[in-house]
């Protein structure tokens, strides 16, 4: 354990594949996290649409979770999920929130904040239908952040929705849908020597996106 704890003492890592200023980025955010996300794209970045959702509870105490971004437009960015799981609760109390995406291939990461609502029934029926049909059963099976007896329960829980719904006739269940985050800040991090990072940020001010340059 202590050999452990001094390898992550020890762990350093000078960045130096890229930079970024004021001039280089685009005067709207979104157009400049389609860039950065098109580069990620190019650059085979593994699991490039993973991000890490912040949620907070109404007692002030904060979740995090990998989820993936599955649509993105206009500043709002939308992921899937049981509408009981306690990601879904937390937000349907708080709607605040956050996305991160980090890339270590590029030395960048992106941190974008806003407020959440639930998406269409029309946007979570055309996003379920092209998914397969396994994860169709898995959206009926599991009770999303509930307790569970044992792996078995869960198992025995698929082939009875297996038994239930055939590939034609399986329908997105009520309890699951969408939810968008609509921005309203976003900052865009490149990775620096000696720990002095580039960190670009954009926040609304009437109505008109603001840059500025923060301190690493």
């Amino acid at each position: 354990m202590q050999d452990l704890k001094n390898h992550i003492t020890k762990l350093r890592e000078d960045f130096t594949k890229g930079t970024l200023s004021e001039s280089d980025v685009n005067k709207n955010p979104d157009i400049q996290f389609e860039k950065w996300l098109q580069q990620a794209v190019d650059s085979k970045v593994d699991e490039v649409q993973a991000m890490t959702l912040c949620t907070v509870s109404q007692e002030g105490k904060p979740s995090s979770r990998i989820v993936y971004l599955r649509e993105f437009q206009n500043n709002s960015y939308f992921f899937y999920t049981n509408y009981n799981s306690k990601k879904a609760k937390q937000l349907l109390k708080n709607p605040n929130a956050s996305i991160s995406f980090f890339w270590p291939q590029l030395e960048r990461q992106i941190i974008i904040e806003g407020t959440v609502e639930k998406g269409t029934a029309e946007q979570a029926d055309a996003y379920y239908n092209n998914r397969p049909y396994d994860s169709k059963v898995g959206t009926w099976a599991s009770n999303q952040s509930q307790k569970l007896v044992s792996r078995n329960e869960l198992e025995n829980k698929v082939e009875e929705i297996k038994k239930q719904f055939s590939p034609e006739s399986i329908k997105r269940p009520d309890f699951w849908g969408g939810f968008v985050l609509k921005a309203n800040y976003y900052e865009f991090w490149q990775g620096r020597k000696s720990r002095l990072h580039d960190r670009i940020c954009y926040e609304t001010i009437n109505n008109e996106w603001i840059i500025n340059r923060i301190a690493p």
